[in-house]
């Protein structure tokens, strides 16, 4: 505004043609300010939200890294476990330090100067199912509805789920076309889990050829060509690299990533291959997070929670497995990086928390009151 008024005096002491041309071209100048001083008063800050899952992993790994007798138990007969290559890289003396060396972008840097997390028994916090069966898909229900269906949803078989989900719900209230409501999971059933309505958000699982182009056309035959141990599941970094692909190309309100290896592995009693699965997905949060950073839309408006579907037993003999009967199997975690929420590091000595809370919180952050819509559904958690 100060090089409009000494355009306005210099042009009071110009003459004639010269002091006419002026005015025509300041009129200008000054129309073009106004219009652009009011298209950035109607601009819309909009809010954003990432959800993140990693299959059934464990509280003990979260808070505490490397457990030493499960991965003792997993080594051949006679192999000293100082030896294996897992204990010569996340051994620690302390579970803090453990923990920095399992995933030192997320307890170094995320939890330190952005977020919080939930769930470690040793500092008085707790976060449990409320689902009854405490495996997946009735454990990512509880996630995406709020609230629990135990009769209903009872099996991981890909049967459409019965009933709507947050996701859906938003992608109606924002009133977005389905690819700003984004899905991008390694288990093929996610295509039945978040969605009652096919097609109501963009869901890409499992094998799932994903889009055209030379760079979709290359992830999309190396994911085939690369074949797991589990027929319904792509390995996690194919996984990234679509939701990094489809985050850039798409720039989605709401998005989901959903891994799986540190379920899988477990299952196979590969303990060493479930540390890696860890290590690898703090290297995702890590790229994910400063991608976030770069992109205008997504700095400062973003919110993120990273959860569990369900946890695991507690020992040598029922790590591997989770269940109805399975104790350790209902304790699970949540971190929280939000804008809107100022605590950092862990929770302490607080009321219990639920997995059904988590479809009430991701709503409210985009300005929808979930239990208007599902009145049995979980509480919004406070955020500080």
């Amino acid at each position: 505004m100060h090089i409009l008024i000494k355009l306005l005096q210099m042009f009071l002491t110009l003459p004639g043609m010269t002091r006419l041309l002026t005015q025509v071209l300041l009129v200008a100048l000054l129309t073009l300010t106004a219009v652009d001083w009011v298209g950035t008063q109607n601009v819309i800050v909009q809010d954003n939200v990432l959800l993140i899952t990693l299959d059934g992993a464990r509280v003990e790994e979260m808070f505490g890294g490397l457990d030493l007798e499960i991965l003792r138990s997993s080594l051949r007969p006679g192999q000293k476990v100082e030896d294996s290559p897992a204990y010569r890289r996340f051994w620690a003396d302390s579970a803090k330090a453990r923990r920095e060396k399992l995933l030192p972008f997320f307890w170094k840097t995320l939890m330190v100067e952005h977020g919080s997390i939930a769930g470690n028994s040793a500092a008085g916090s707790s976060v449990r199912l409320a689902n009854g069966h405490r495996f997946s898909y009735p454990g990512y229900a509880e996630i995406l509805l709020g609230e629990t269906h135990d009769a209903a949803i009872k099996s991981n078989d890909p049967v459409r789920n019965p009933f709507t989900t947050v996701l859906e719900v938003l992608r109606e209230r924002l009133a977005v076309p389905a690819e700003k409501v984004a899905t991008v999971a390694s288990w093929a059933h996610f295509n039945a889990i978040v969605e009652h309505t096919e097609g109501a958000t963009f869901v890409n699982a499992g094998q799932e050829a994903f889009g055209a182009g030379r760079t979709h056309e290359m992830l999309n035959n190396l994911q085939v060509q690369t074949s797991t141990p589990w027929s319904d599941m792509r390995y996690d970094s194919f996984t990234f690299r679509i939701a990094m692909t489809q985050l850039a190309s798409s720039r989605p309100r709401v998005f989901y990533l959903a891994l799986g290896e540190t379920d899988d592995w477990a299952h196979d009693g590969r303990y060493d291959r479930v540390l890696e699965a860890y290590a690898r997905s703090d290297d995702y949060l890590a790229e994910l997070w400063r991608w976030l950073q770069a992109q205008s839309e997504y700095k400062g408006r973003t919110h993120l929670i990273i959860a569990t579907d369900h946890g695991r037993g507690r020992t040598t003999k029922d790590w591997r497995d989770h269940g109805a009967t399975v104790e350790g199997a209902q304790d699970v975690w949540i971190a929280f990086v939000s804008p809107s929420m100022s605590r950092r590091g862990e929770w302490a000595s607080h009321a219990p928390l639920s997995n059904n809370q988590i479809a009430a919180t991701v709503a409210r952050w985009m300005s929808v009151d979930w239990n208007q819509i599902r009145p049995g559904a979980g509480k919004p958690i406070q955020m500080d």
